[in-house]
């Protein structure tokens, strides 16, 4: 079949299920913006995300969101590609990025003074002085997700924990519960960015 007549067809079925969608129910309100960009046009040829494999258990409490620049968007690709390179799942970069939204709102930060915990930066806020690496390492948005998912991946049942204790087994917080909280925004990410 001539590619131009599939992808239309499939463009046009794409179109009458947003529209039979949109005139069968009331928009969703949580969402402060609606994204008009034509989604099936971009994603027809690539396989999308299992949702369910993202958010397992479901999120855990009240979800906190930001707007993103492109630098943190960028830093949140980089997790996804890190992620992928050390072979590891949609679920793991998930865990990866709803941790540096906590540690960092996914800022790649270097010393901030007096207001640094101790000797903490980057996207994870990992620590030379406990064994994360230089300062150039952990500022380096692979390496940084790479040593983070090596913790990960020894934490036996990771993969079954909510996120908030798989991450804080990782980077023992003094404040454990505070990653929950990003885990429907880090999703969000990886189901759009995964298959770029």
């Amino acid at each position: 079949m001539n590619t131009t007549i599939l992808r239309k067809s499939i463009l046009g079925i794409a179109g009458l299920a947003v529209a039979g969608g949109l005139a069968a129910g009331p928009l969703n309100h949580d969402t402060p913006t609606l994204d008009t960009r034509p989604v099936a046009a971009v994603q027809a040829d690539k396989p999308a995300v299992d949702k369910d494999k993202l958010i397992p258990h479901g999120v855990q409490g009240e979800q906190s969101r930001i707007d993103l620049n492109d630098e943190q968007t960028s830093n949140a690709k980089a997790i996804i590609a890190a992620t992928k390179k050390a072979g590891m799942d949609e679920r793991a970069a998930v865990v990866s990025i709803a941790t540096s939204l906590q540690e960092s709102k996914l800022e790649n930060l270097g010393h901030l003074g007096d207001r640094n915990d101790h000797d903490s930066q980057g996207l994870f806020q990992q620590r030379p002085s406990s064994g994360w690496g230089t300062v150039e390492q952990i500022t380096d948005p692979e390496y940084a997700t790479l040593a983070f998912l090596k913790g990960l991946k020894q934490v036996d049942g990771w993969h079954d924990m909510p996120l908030t204790k798989a991450a804080q087994t990782v980077q023992v917080s003094a404040y454990p519960d505070h990653y929950a909280q990003w885990e429907q925004q880090a999703a969000d990410l990886v189901a759009q960015h995964w298959n770029n």
